[in-house]
């Protein structure tokens, strides 16, 4: 579990990471540089979970290369399975990466939403809907490695 005390932001008890695959952690099928290095760093810390369509048929082989359970939902309505995945974790507890239009409803829903513009951009309503926006998933994952950064980002 991560404990922050964020002057103006509140007190934060983080226990799962939600993480968008398309764009966010995977471009094309394939992990983007830093991912599972990222993930390595934070074990013992934050619970991850990858939520996806599966666009790229991908997901299994994702899941098992980072040993982390991946939850493949319905093309269709992926932002409403999304949302309800961070409800039945614990919105509170839960700390999502997307960048996509189907992600805005959980960073905005969760306790810390980071938004990340990768090598597929960012949609408008991720930007708005996050709490961070940053440059690529190795940035957002480091603030998590350090979470002195996410306090000093965060705090008012």
């Amino acid at each position: 579990m991560l404990e922050l005390d964020i002057p103006g932001y509140g007190a934060l008890a983080l226990k799962h990471l939600v993480l968008d695959v398309n764009g966010t952690i995977a471009g094309g099928g394939e992990l983007l540089p830093g991912v599972a290095e990222g993930l390595a760093a934070l074990e013992g810390v934050l619970e991850p979970v990858a939520i996806t369509a599966d666009t790229q048929g991908t997901a299994a082989s994702l899941g098992e290369r980072l040993g982390i359970d991946v939850h493949v939902i319905a093309s269709g309505w992926e932002a409403g399975d999304k949302l309800a995945l961070v409800q039945d974790l614990g919105a509170d507890s839960v700390v999502a990466i997307g960048n996509g239009a189907n992600d805005a409803l959980v960073l905005k829903a969760c306790a810390v939403g980071i938004c990340v513009i990768g090598p597929e951009g960012a949609s408008h309503a991720a930007l708005e809907a996050a709490d961070l926006v940053v440059p690529s998933i190795e940035a957002a994952l480091q603030l998590l490695v350090d979470p002195r950064r996410l306090l000093a980002t965060l705090r008012t």
